[in-house]
């Protein structure tokens, strides 16, 4: 199943991150984002900051449908994202979800 159509799951109160080699299996869904330690991260570039926001606007959209929410910065035309699960300690599997889903979101100008 492609993560794009997946859906975020509530969390269990255990929850720990997904093991190394299983976030590496999962970032080949999401190739254009930078696997860390315990996030991901992705910037993306734009032609000016109406289009900057425009685009903050649509991942903000997603991540209140998701009711999972990436750590936003934006900057004139750019806009740099990081996803993790503060309550995991790490990347949970739907972080690699929200990732995917605003891939998906995303139109280059």
């Amino acid at each position: 199943m492609r993560l794009s159509s997946e859906h975020c799951r509530a969390l269990e109160p255990d929850v720990h991150p997904v093991p190394y080699n299983e976030a590496k299996e999962l970032a080949r869904e999401v190739p254009e984002w930078n696997l860390r330690d315990t996030s991901l991260e992705r910037e993306y570039r734009f032609k000016d900051f109406g289009e900057s926001k425009g685009f903050v606007d649509k991942v903000a959209e997603i991540a209140e449908a998701e009711k999972h929410h990436p750590d936003i910065f934006i900057s004139y035309n750019k806009v740099y994202l990081s996803l993790s699960t503060p309550r995991a300690g790490g990347l949970t599997r739907n972080d690699f979800i929200i990732a995917a889903r605003i891939d998906q979101a995303f139109q280059p100008a």
